[in-house]
Parts: structure tokens; C-alpha cells; sequence
């Protein structure tokens, strides 16, 4: 039993706290969704918060990079598909703060939050997208490492969560095929685009390999997330997962993944690769990378600006109206 903490057993003693957490468990155990008016542990409703808080910031954070190359897609169509790749990822936002706000924190104070740089967001957007190429090898390999993170999570314990995901799976899937697409497209052109699309997998490998998170010999979470059925797999095994899928298709495009320790063991299908750089991954996600501060800068103009439409909103809930915003 998780050991009962004084400031979450809400009036009840340790021996109700124990009983009602046995039965919980046992409801995860046979499968059961966990919905907001359930009796959750405290640490359960605190884990969830967490997770999808920095889910959300995630996938808001992670518009920027692609967003940046809107203006300088190679074509019309590559514009439009990015354009709606965009416009998705905000909205997954969107469904995921909802999801956040059934534990209890509102909207408002989950994006203050991030805005303010007191929350975090997934490692890979603390990077520049410095060619084209970084966008298809993100759609491709980021969309697809975050696939069999989501996809995971979707048949998790927590109801509100779990069905969110599902909708977030179905056009994730859409813009991995769509950058893998572009990969292809990349890898099999001219000479140059091969090695633009090299580049850029040789630059975005290592947050990649950083993106499930901690190894799990020192990850602090995982082992309660896996016990309450947040999480169905250990970082370590989506990371296989990831590997299992991913580096057989990025040989066929005769592109080279910038480990040379990396190889696939057939009798345990274990892949051996060369770990992370750790600190690096904690140093970024606490808002030390390249692109940090511009991330978050960003996203808090973009909340400011954005200030009139949610007082026009409030005020038309309220039944008065109020001045548009002045051209200047």
C-alpha cells in the first residue's frame, strides 16, 4: 500500500484511507476508467495534473517550431498541410488543458503557468528548427515517438485523459505519415535534400532519444504511473518501442543514425544504443535550452495579444460589449 500522507486522507483515518485506496486499485486492476467525481488518491489526481499539464504546454510549445516555417513552405500544398499540422497541435492543447481542468486547476492557471516559466514542456521543443528538413524529420520522428507514448496513455486509468488521447491518436497518425512522406521525398531527391534531411536527423537524435523521458533506473515517477495504470509501459520500453519502429525505416532511406554503438540484439530484441545525456535533458526541461526563453516569449505575446478576444468573450457571456482593440 501507498503509505496514507496526512494532508491527503481528507478526514478519513488511515485505516479508511488504506481501504478506500485497495479498492481503487482494484477498480484499475480490472480496467476500470477513473472519472473526476471518483474518490482518487491524492498523489493519483497530483500525478495526473502533472503529466497533462506538461502535455498541454507540449503541444502549444510544440507548434512553434513548425509554425516558424509556414511562410517558407516549398509549396502550396506543404504550406496548407502544415498550416492544418499547426492548427491540430493547438487544439490538442485545447482538449488536454480541458482534460487538466476536471482534477481541478482552471485553464487560466495552467497557461499562466507556462507563460510565466514555472511549468514545463517536452524537451524537443526547447530546439531550433533551422532548415525545412527539421520539420519533416519532427513530424515523422517526434509525432511518431509521441504516438507510442499517447497511444499508451489512451487505454490509461483516467477517463477524461484516456478519451482525449484517443481523438489526439487518430491526427497524430495523420501527421506521422505525413512526415514521413516528406522524409521520403527528402531522402530519395537530389543530393542536397538527402543531406539536409541527414543533418537534421543528426541534430534532433539526441532529444529524440531523450523524449520518453529519464532511464528508468533513475526516473522518479514512473513506477507509480505504471502501478496506477497511468502509464501502461517504463520510459525505457516505449524508447524500444520507438527504436523498434523507427530505425529499420531509417535505414531503408539510406540515412545513418548518428550512434555507432547502436545495434539490435535478435535474441533478447533489445536495441543497445549510447545513453542520453541526462543532464542535458533536465538542464533543458527546466528551461535551460536553446530556444526556452524564446518559447515561452512567444507564447506569452501571443497570450497578451489575445487578451481583447477573451474580454469580448466574457463580456458577450455577460450580456455587454466592449470597444474592439485600436489598429495602433
Amino acid at each position: 500500500m501507498v503509505t496514507a500522507v496526512a494532508n491527503e486522507l481528507n478526514g478519513l483515518s488511515p485505516q479508511e484511507y488504506d481501504h478506500r485506496l485497495a479498492e481503487f486499485e482494484a477498480r484499475i486492476n480490472r480496467g476500470e476508467k477513473i472519472e473526476p467525481a471518483d474518490w482518487m488518491p491524492d498523489q493519483y489526481r497530483q500525478q495526473l495534473i502533472r503529466l497533462i499539464h506538461v502535455h498541454a504546454n507540449s503541444e502549444i510549445c510544440g507548434a512553434l517550431p513548425e509554425g516558424k516555417w509556414i511562410p517558407h513552405a516549398p509549396t502550396f500544398k506543404r504550406k496548407m498541410a502544415l498550416v492544418a499540422k499547426v492548427q491540430d497541435e493547438v487544439g490538442h492543447a485545447q482538449l488536454l488543458y480541458r482534460a487538466a481542468e476536471t482534477l481541478g486547476p482552471s485553464r487560466e492557471e495552467l497557461i499562466e503557468s507556462l507563460i510565466a516559466g514555472k511549468s514545463k514542456f517536452s524537451n524537443v521543443f526547447h530546439y531550433p528548427s533551422e532548415t525545412w528538413a527539421d520539420v519533416a524529420i519532427i513530424a515523422w520522428l517526434i509525432d511518431g515517438a509521441a504516438i507510442i507514448n499517447q497511444a499508451m496513455m489512451s487505454e490509461g486509468s483516467y477517463g477524461p485523459y484516456a478519451r482525449a488521447l484517443k481523438r489526439i491518436c487518430y491526427e497524430e497518425a495523420f501527421h506521422m505519415k505525413h512526415g514521413y512522406e516528406m522524409c521520403f521525398t527528402m531522402a530519395t531527391g537530389t543530393r542536397a535534400q538527402h543531406e539536409m534531411l541527414q543533418e537534421a536527423l543528426d541534430r534532433w537524435w539526441a532529444p529524440i532519444m531523450m523524449f520518453h523521458g529519464p532511464s528508468d533506473k533513475v526516473s522518479t515517477h514512473t513506477k507509480l504511473l505504471v502501478r496506477w495504470r497511468i502509464k501502461l509501459k517504463t520510459n525505457d520500453e516505449q524508447r524500444q518501442q520507438f527504436l523498434n519502429q523507427f530505425v529499420p525505416k531509417i535505414f531503408d532511406l539510406k540515412l545513418t543514425v548518428p550512434d555507432k554503438s547502436i545495434r539490435h540484439d535478435k535474441e533478447t530484441n533489445h536495441w543497445h544504443y549510447a545513453e542520453p545525456d541526462w543532464e542535458e535533458f533536465v538542464r533543458v526541461v527546466r528551461g535551460g535550452g536553446p530556444m526556452s526563453r524564446d518559447r515561452i516569449a512567444t507564447r506569452r505575446m501571443a497570450h497578451e495579444n489575445g487578451q481583447w478576444v477573451r474580454e469580448a468573450l466574457a463580456a458577450a457571456a455577460a450580456g455587454r460589449s466592449v470597444p474592439m482593440p485600436s489598429a495602433n
